[in-house]
């Protein structure tokens, strides 16, 4: 048996156009439903960025918002009724808004303003490049992020980035950079610039209500999901989770954009030009080499010896097309989605489903030869 096997794969090998038209279309495929599928990932990754840059267990808001990038103001009072729940170990407000900054040329860009409570700075980024973030606490003082810095944002007509030292402007107010932090990108494409609340109040436009969130922690050893519980009971209020939280902006994506359809219609349009091509060529292959396959009949393999020949010929060139695709998914991911433009979210899981789906791809154009075999004459080996 492995010695026909080995037959197929030399038959497979004797017919290169058709051989390497199957690998590339199979590759194809391969690319196209990584690719999309990852940069879709990156994508709704951008989504709930707010949760990661900020970090806290249980996230407040007022009770019509329905994911983490939308923001109802609330009334000042309501950080003490959440600070009045039993099992709160604390909780602090949080201004977050889009602004207008001035660059030093004069142009207008807009940020993500967060306002950090002034006394803890509770939610600050996590990771500090340059300076120090404790300096929030003094007048007009912020710190941005990487993205803020470069040259054609905050820092443009200065013609290198912004540093610490530096000072722009936000709504006419002045702004010098104490701190440069790293901080995954927003949904929105905004920069982050964090600031103490005090602060971020001064350059938001006044509003009867400014508050944004609440941050808090439960107290230690008390499940997070019932103290959110009991926030929401007690204020009226809706208290997230981190997962409960992203649980629920994904599944705004997912409702109110069309993104997820234009995504899976790339994905699913990539399984099916994987089954024309691949269905196509090889029944066209096993055509071609119907004499030979009438030939091993008539020398007494069966049926199934012989659908096992074009199983084995279909899955090689299904694994080395699939080789070659998440090659060149890995490539792009490593030159063009390296600054982050487009997104790119790597998920190993995703790899062994697509993989799947490369060998279903396979089992189905497989089967078109394989019921033309079914039906074949050994005598035709015998015909001119």
């Amino acid at each position: 048996m492995d010695c026909m096997f080995l037959i197929a794969l030399k038959m497979l090998l004797g017919d290169r156009p058709k051989y390497w038209m199957l690998v590339g279309g199979l590759a194809f495929s391969s690319l196209l439903m990584t690719q999309q599928y990852f940069v879709f990932q990156g994508l709704l990754s951008w989504t709930t960025s707010h949760m990661r840059n900020m970090r806290a267990s249980i996230w407040v808001v007022e009770s019509r918002v329905d994911q983490v990038n939308e923001t109802k103001a609330m009334r000042d009072t309501d950080v003490n009724r959440v600070r009045s729940v039993d099992g709160v170990d604390f909780a602090v407000p949080l201004f977050q808004g889009v602004l207008k900054a001035r660059t030093p040329d004069g142009a207008d860009k807009m940020i993500q303003m967060i306002g950090l409570h002034s006394g803890t700075l509770y939610g600050r980024p996590a990771r500090m490049l340059e300076g120090d973030i404790e300096q929030l606490r003094l007048p007009n003082s912020v710190v941005i992020d990487t993205l803020a810095a470069e040259t054609n944002r905050l820092g443009a007509g200065m013609g290198r980035p912004l540093r610490v030292g530096d000072t722009f402007e936000i709504n006419d107010r002045e702004a010098r950079v104490v701190g440069i932090c790293q901080t995954e990108r927003h949904f929105f494409g905004y920069p982050y610039v964090f600031a103490s609340y005090d602060q971020a109040l001064q350059y938001a436009p006044r509003q009867r209500k400014m508050l944004s969130m609440i941050l808090a922690e439960p107290k230690p050893g008390l499940d997070t999901a019932e103290v959110a519980r009991r926030i929401s009971a007690a204020t009226g209020l809706r208290a997230f989770t981190v997962p409960q939280f992203e649980k629920a902006t994904l599944k705004w994506v997912w409702t109110n954009t069309g993104i997820p359809i234009s995504f899976l219609t790339t994905i699913i349009l990539g399984f099916v030009v994987g089954v024309a091509i691949s269905g196509q060529t090889f029944y066209s292959f096993v055509l071609e080499n119907l004499r030979n396959l009438g030939a091993l009949k008539a020398m007494g393999a069966g049926n199934g010896l012989l659908a096992g020949m074009l199983l084995v010929q279909s899955l090689t060139v299904g694994l080395i097309g699939f080789g070659i695709g998440i090659g060149l998914t890995a490539l792009f991911g490593l030159t063009v989605a390296k600054g982050g433009q487009p997104p790119f979210k790597l998920e190993v899981p995703f790899l062994f489903q697509a993989m799947g789906g490369v060998v279903l791809i396979c089992a189905l154009a497989a089967l078109f030869g394989i019921r033309r075999v079914a039906r074949l004459e050994p005598a035709i080996v015998f015909r001119g």
